[in-house]
């Protein structure tokens, strides 16, 4: 990047092959083993001047060959934070020193068991995980709350607490000694009126899932059981005023299998989905269950309570093994990849109805693109909201090629793709400062290149997605694909107007 300043923060050994050829750790999943600084980005258009925050994306980030089989989803946790202030950007990349990264680090080696592999295979007999055994890479999901970024582990883990703006690690939280032994789960979900972090997580142990409630000053104020009828693989929750959703799909470990230590899941497609809600503060005798159609789903979007109505809006899958992905002569590893491509999961926008009253279940299909990874404005999480923001996949591929703003009130679409060889990440909606509608402000995501060897972050006006970006910000290295993402406000941030420069802030503790 000429005329750039581009500070190199660390290096971290990395034994992956100079001639690395697995799909997942080349071309667009490259990983980077090198953390970069950049105070001023060169930026290509303009960037708002009420463009004010940080929009930061978790990247699953290998650095060691796996024991057997690679998953794309068993990398560390590299996060990556661009800063918007005063029409300018700075950059940063940095790795989340979590207890499994540091142990690999000194050994030179993976540990532990990835997502395709038995536990039995891992070199350490410790571990996290729902399953156990396995590493906390803590590379799935980012979320601020109080002022503190938290990364977390899909399969349940700790969360670790990062500088917003530095990145660097912070330590693990602790709750005052109150964290539970069951780990929290990725997708902890802010509440942006209340303050409170809500959480769940699940094992192969009865009741098999909990749930939690985190106070605004970082106390566990709430934690219950959730009886399940055996272990399953929830992945997201969602939250409306006055309640918790959780769910328990039909697809999990195979009992028979799991009895043997074998972790095989399968979907069961004569089983409903059921549908929990209960009262954000209340136990488990309190919670109701609602039978919707057999399904299982990743990410659920927003809900809302409309008079004795609970409105739930997510992505039905239509083959939540990705069976009709599946070609022919390919070598196991292809299939498995190919189970995780939006084309194959068949995932669409869906939305369920759930009678307090009546205890009926509605639901309807919102739209036929295939679309994932929706994101909303997080000011209107748990309440109303009309946007949602959606990535569209390549097929047969985990990757983003673009991504689809849906109007759910109209049905009216607006797509934006991203040209060949280009992948994004899952979008961010960050209001404009004295933002007064839904989607007053901007939509953020970032992109990897493979032709041009490059990344940037796009900035595009959250009212005309389809016109393309309004500015382009460059990155100072071609950044690995990645998923998970959020924003976080400049007046959320500690220290943001009172550094002189916010990129070098450090307004962040060990706990």
């Amino acid at each position: 990047m000429a005329g750039v300043d581009v500070e190199i923060l660390g290096r971290v050994l990395s034994t992956l092959p100079d001639d690395d050829d697995h799909p997942y750790r080349s071309g667009p999943w490259r990983p980077q083993s090198v953390e970069r600084a950049v105070g001023e980005c060169e930026v290509i258009g303009e960037l708002p001047a009420d463009l004010d925050g940080v929009y930061l994306r978790n990247t699953e980030n290998p650095v060691h060959p796996a024991l057997t089989n690679y998953h794309p989803f068993d990398g560390d946790s590299m996060v990556h934070v661009v800063g918007f202030r005063d029409g300018k950007a700075f950059y940063r990349n940095r790795f989340v020193r979590t207890d499994g990264f540091l142990a690999e680090q000194d050994a030179g080696k993976s540990l532990w068991a990835g997502v395709a592999e038995r536990p039995e295979d891992a070199l350490r007999r410790d571990g996290w995980g729902a399953r156990g055994r396995m590493k906390d890479a803590s590379s799935t999901d980012v979320v601020v709350h109080a002022g503190v970024a938290l990364t977390s582990f899909y399969q349940c883990g700790d969360l670790y607490r990062l500088d917003p703006l530095t990145l660097d690690t912070v330590g693990k939280v602790d709750w005052g000694g109150a964290f539970p032994a069951e780990g929290v789960s990725a997708h902890p979900k802010v509440d942006p009126v209340s303050g409170e972090l809500l959480f769940f997580n699940y094992g192969t142990e009865a009741p098999y899932m909990h749930y939690g409630v985190i106070s605004p000053d970082n106390e566990l104020v709430h934690y219950t059981d959730v009886e399940l009828p055996g272990p399953r693989l929830p992945h997201d929750m969602a939250f409306t005023e006055n309640y918790a959703i959780l769910n328990d799909c039909p697809l999990f470990w195979k009992p028979e299998l799991l009895a043997r230590g074998v972790h095989s899941a399968r979907f069961h497609r004569d089983m409903p989905m059921r549908l929990g809600v209960l009262p954000r503060r209340a136990g488990s005798g309190d919670i109701r269950w609602f039978e919707a159609e057999s399904t299982f789903v990743l990410h659920f979007v927003n809900a809302y309570e409309d008079g004795d109505e609970i409105v739930l809006d997510g992505f039905f899958q239509s083959d939540p093994e990705g069976r009709g992905s599946v070609f022919p002569g390919e070598q196991s590893y292809a299939k498995m990849f190919r189970m995780l491509s939006l084309d194959g999961l068949q995932t669409r926008l869906h939305r369920w109805r759930l009678n307090l009253v009546t205890g009926r279940t509605t639901e309807e299909r919102l739209t036929d693109s295939i679309t994932e990874f929706g994101m909303v404005n997080a000011g209107h999480a748990g309440r109303p909201y009309r946007y949602t923001y959606a990535s569209t996949g390549v097929p047969g591929w985990f990757l983003f090629d673009g991504f689809v703003k849906h109007d759910l009130l109209t049905g009216a679409q607006e797509r934006y793709r991203y040209g060949d060889g280009v992948f994004g990440s899952e979008t961010a909606v960050a209001p404009r400062v004295g933002s007064r509608g839904e989607d007053d402000g901007y939509v953020i995501t970032m992109t990897t290149d493979v032709a041009e060897d490059r990344s940037e972050c796009l900035v595009f006006d959250a009212t005309r997605v389809g016109d393309g970006p309004v500015a382009r910000v460059r990155l100072p290295e071609r950044v690995s694909s990645g998923t998970h993402s959020t924003w976080a406000a400049g007046a959320q941030l500690p220290g943001w107007r009172t550094a002189e420069d916010p990129a070098a802030a450090v307004g962040l503790s060990s706990p």
